[in-house]
């Protein structure tokens, strides 16, 4: 039989859908919903970068147009129904996962024993005995709290002190957890203090962890490689998730799909045979603009951005500004199911100062469009906390040659 085949719009349509960004999110953002909205997602990436708006706060923002930020802080800190940890990056992730994490603190743990001596201040490791004993007597405790005479570092976001690396060390293998951000500096306490008992002690063997991380993943991406499967959560090793697609194409809960790129070559992937099915429920794209978060989870993965969108996008922080394309923070501007430009804009005080809108190849930026994209930057003032809009001169700019 001839493997099914997935042209580029429905290939589009379909990851979209999974990420919750085909149709329009009509939910209040808060509570329940936004529990949902987190365990559809799997998870959202935290990043402290605030030009405009928080990572986080953008991407469940783009989901969810009545979302708050104080709504993301009450599931972690008070409902206890999210917790802080790491997938590629730092990320709020659903409670409900935190049996599936032990596997990553005893991964991480291993990897951070043999990394951090070369690349981390000497000292953090006879910190840790201190470190823990500090949180548990005294309770919430931030990077502020320990370290007392150690010198601060000068050369870099990681050059952290020892008690700093030690805390990094407790929290990322397990034994602390994140209980509430002061601003947004992390106060870490005991994990047995923030994690509820049920899913603190709930325990999974590694392949059921393995399993589930994989059929996870599958389930939010739609398609997929082993290695992008693998890497949605960063719990299961390459040669695992290898293993893994090869035993469940066998028993046939996977199928190989050719799906086409933008640029109509096509890709061998993994889906299954719900997802292939569910095409013919997919909603039609929303009309609305979205303006994205750089490090939305449908656009993490650049290169297969690229392919699938036929959307280059790299965030061009190291580049001097006289070799930027664009600006070195842009975000990506989304309409239905096609990326249509970048747009470069900053909080300024109570106003939205927007310095440059960029339509990529082949977009007219007609009145309709232009109002759509207003209308956008109006709805993100209210996230955000503006009260004006800007448009500097020269703001809309010609698409690439």
């Amino acid at each position: 039989m001839s493997r099914p085949r997935l042209d580029n719009k429905t290939a589009r349509r379909l990851f979209l859908d999974r990420h919750l960004l085909l149709a329009p999110g009509t939910g209040s953002g808060r509570s329940e919903d936004l529990e949902h909205v987190l365990g559809q997602l799997g998870f959202v990436q935290v990043d402290s970068v605030n030009t405009l708006a928080r990572a986080h706060d953008l991407i469940l923002w783009s989901r969810r147009g009545r979302y708050r930020p104080s709504a993301l802080e009450r599931l972690v800190a008070k409902r206890r129904s999210a917790f802080e940890h790491w997938t590629h990056d730092a990320a709020v992730i659903p409670m409900k996962f935190y049996p599936m994490w032990r596997l990553k603190f005893e991964r991480d743990e291993a990897r951070m024993q043999a990394r951090w001596p070369a690349c981390r201040r000497e000292g953090w490791r006879d910190e840790l005995d201190t470190v823990l004993s500090h949180v548990a007597e005294r309770g919430p405790t931030s990077s502020l709290d320990v370290g007392a005479g150690e010198a601060k570092g000068s050369s870099g976001w990681w050059d952290w002190h020892p008690s700093k690396t030690a805390l990094e060390f407790l929290w990322r293998s397990g034994r602390l957890a994140i209980c509430h951000r002061q601003g947004f500096r992390k106060q870490y306490d005991l994990a047995e203090r923030v994690i509820p008992p049920e899913y603190l002690n709930a325990r999974r063997s590694d392949g059921e962890i393995v399993d589930w991380a994989m059929s996870a993943a599958l389930d939010r991406l739609g398609f997929g490689t082993s290695g992008e499967i693998a890497a949605f959560f960063e719990i299961v090793r390459r040669d695992e998730a290898k293993a893994w697609c090869t035993a469940a194409l066998e028993e046939g809960h996977l199928i190989e799909v050719d799906v086409e790129m933008a640029d109509g070559r096509t890709r061998r992937v993994f889906s299954s045979e719900a997802a292939l099915e569910g095409l013919r429920d997919l909603p039609q794209p929303s009309s609305r603009i979205r303006i994205l978060s750089p490090f939305d989870p449908a656009l993490r993965d650049r290169a297969r951005a690229e392919g699938l969108f036929g959307f280059h996008y790299r965030i061009e922080i190291f580049v001097p500004e006289a070799k930027r394309r664009y600006g070195y923070y842009v975000f990506p501007v989304m309409q239905g199911d096609r990326l249509i430009g970048r747009l470069d804009a900053r909080r300024d005080g109570s106003c939205i100062a927007v310095r440059a809108f960029w339509p990529e190849t082949g977009i007219a930026l007609g009145k309709t469009r232009e109002q759509g994209i207003m209308a956008e930057l109006r709805r993100l003032s209210q996230l955000v906390g503006a009260d004006d809009l800007r448009l500097e001169p020269g703001w809309l700019r010609p698409a690439p040659s």
